[in-house]
């Protein structure tokens, strides 16, 4: 059991994973738990889901730094980005970071767009060539950090997607002036798989069809369960998704909890541990939660059998630190790994 920012995680020594799976507070499972002791005794009323997608919205258009009516909340983002792709032409020009997370590159391959992927290092200079940058804010397999001030300052006419899914949480985010902002709430947001949101901005959203309309994006959901005409939500909410409703349980918990935290004092905490794992590796500092490792087998079994969990991704051992994380954690992972 840890205690960070006033709350009690029960996370295990060693654990290095939330790039993977975030682990919640105390609170958010119990409230979790509760909804589900609520379903089981055949007590959950669908109505009462509402006020937690309405939290859960409110607090990561907060994280990233969006106004609320932009956000609509769907369950993962292929499935928010594939309402992007699909809302584009076809002969739309994609420019990519190479080993992109796949549910941002590949709605818009599977649409027949002609997908490039440069070095991260490159992609600003060959942002005029595109029609639309698709990116994450940081690269889930090394935990790459995007230069967000340099592709506002070299997008031109390219539209631009972010997927903030390995940064909100633990980096602050102003990403207002995108034109799509996507993100998952079950990795640093430590809220159940199943929640996920899109941001638009009001000309991105004019753009993006609402291909899967439902009751849950009328304006009035209750008043859209039957029968014609459209009558869809006049905001970003036109491209929800009718709710996971545990998910939204436990995103309603964590969300506000982490918008309320100082993030400068949190991405303070996560990149100063992971930095002094490649300091004490001889390595330089990268300013980023997650790092990636070139370890040895040998290494990586006594890394393993030290308690540290990881993850192997793109042929490298992945680490990533979160708040709850601490400089124990650290001496495991150095003093296992040599």
């Amino acid at each position: 059991m840890r205690v960070a920012y006033g709350q009690r995680f029960d996370v295990p020594d060693g654990y290095l994973n939330t790039a993977s799976v975030g682990v919640p507070p105390d609170f958010a499972a119990d409230a979790v738990v509760r909804g589900v002791d609520r379903w089981r005794g055949g007590l959950a009323r669908p109505p009462e889901y509402d006020e937690h997608v309405a939290t859960a919205r409110g607090a990561w258009a907060s994280l990233v730094g969006v106004p609320v009516e932009r956000v609509a909340a769907g369950a993962t983002v292929s499935q928010l980005v594939g309402l992007v792709a699909a809302s584009l032409p076809a002969s739309t020009r994609v420019l990519t970071v190479a080993g992109e997370f796949t549910s941002v590159s590949f709605p818009f391959a599977a649409r027949g767009m002609r997908v490039t992927e440069v070095p991260a290092a490159d992609l600003l200079d060959h942002v005029g060539e595109h029609d639309l940058v698709a990116v994450s804010v940081v690269q889930s397999a090394d935990g790459t950090v995007l230069d967000l001030d340099g592709l506002r300052a070299a997008k031109g006419t390219a539209s631009v997607l972010l997927d903030a899914t390995q940064a909100a949480g633990w980096l602050p985010l102003h990403l207002d002036w995108a034109d799509w902002v996507v993100g998952s709430g079950y990795k640093w947001l430590l809220a159940p798989r199943g929640a996920a949101w899109l941001a638009a901005t009001p000309e991105a959203l004019e753009r993006t069809v609402p291909f899967a309309a439902n009751w849950y994006a009328a304006d009035d959901p209750w008043q859209g369960i039957y029968g014609l005409p459209l009558r869809l939500a006049p905001d970003a909410r036109r491209l929800d998704l009718s709710p996971a409703w545990f998910a939204q349980v436990g995103a309603a918990a964590t969300l506000p909890w982490l918008a309320g935290l100082d993030l400068a004092a949190v991405r303070d905490h996560c990149t100063g541990l992971a930095d002094a794992v490649l300091a004490a590796r001889g390595l330089p500092a990268r300013g980023s939660a997650i790092i990636s490792l070139d370890l040895t087998e040998e290494q990586a079994g006594r890394l393993t059998a030290a308690g540290v969990v990881g993850a192997v991704r793109a042929g490298r051992t992945r680490l990533s630190f979160h708040l709850y994380n601490t400089a124990q954690d650290v001496d495991r992972v150095v003093d296992s790994t040599g």
